[in-house]
């Protein structure tokens, strides 16, 4: 905590606590700036640093290498980024859901404006985990119907954006409709029912997916996306992610 944070907490702290005995007829406010020109308190700078020095060592320490730099914004409809965050949804999520359903997950469906940065090339830490997902999402499956499926994938259609999938393949026709579907490679039933991993706040209508909600079953798995990335990372040696045929217009 360096000064200006001390001294906004202080003067936050120091109204709360202030009492009267008598009616309050008026209010006055006055603006403190705060600016690089406080001076930090060597006493307050003393008392963080071992935290703050602990807490980069670890942010800082390198759990992988990435060959290039990659962006959320590189493909129109499937990114490499997207495709390696949705992929190491399934990889890393998979194993819980099983372990705790006896069931599979059938694909991943994350949102594109969860990504928040670059994969730069070179060293990657868990600094950039938390770079590329700063927020607190945690994974969730989802057990969707056919007609939910439906839903989903006109949403996916309509939206035409790079939201991450994994397994799940989407080929649309040169008019933008959708011609051909499938799950792990197989036709999609819409009789039947899929487990799909998502984020709490797409499942809660984030990004308008309200297709998620319903009275099916929903399993937390008490996961962030974050630490799932990070475990991803500290797995591998080397990320080179692609763009594939996942999402995809044919255009003639």
């Amino acid at each position: 905590m360096n000064f200006k944070t001390f001294l906004l907490v202080f003067t936050l702290i120091s109204f709360a606590s202030c009492k009267t005995n008598s009616h309050l007829y008026k209010i006055e406010g006055q603006k403190i700036s705060i600016t690089d020109s406080l001076q930090s308190v060597a006493e307050i700078e003393a008392f963080v640093k071992p935290y703050r020095d602990y807490i980069n060592k670890d942010l800082d320490s390198v759990l992988a290498y990435s060959v290039d730099t990659y962006s959320k914004s590189d493909g129109e409809l499937n990114t490499a980024l997207g495709n390696l965050m949705a992929d190491v949804v399934y990889d890393q999520a998979n194993p819980v859901f099983k372990s705790r359903t006896g069931n599979n997950i059938d694909f991943v469906l994350i949102n594109h404006g969860g990504i928040r940065s670059i994969l730069s090339k070179g060293d990657v830490t868990t600094r950039t985990a938390f770079s590329l997902m700063p927020f607190e999402n945690s994974i969730v499956v989802a057990k969707l119907n056919g007609s939910q499926i439906q839903d989903l994938l006109n949403y996916l259609a309509e939206a035409k954006r790079a939201h991450p999938i994994s397994k799940l393949q989407i080929t649309l026709d040169k008019n933008g409709k959708i011609a051909e579907t499938s799950i792990k490679g197989k036709p999609i039933d819409f009789n039947a029912d899929y487990y799909v991993a998502t984020n709490d706040y797409l499942y809660n209508g984030g990004d308008g997916m309200t297709f998620f909600k319903s009275e099916n079953n929903v399993t937390v798995l008490d996961y962030k996306i974050r630490n799932a990335v990070i475990d991803h990372f500290k797995k591998v040696d080397t990320i080179s992610p692609v763009r594939d045929n996942r999402f995809i217009q044919i255009k003639d």
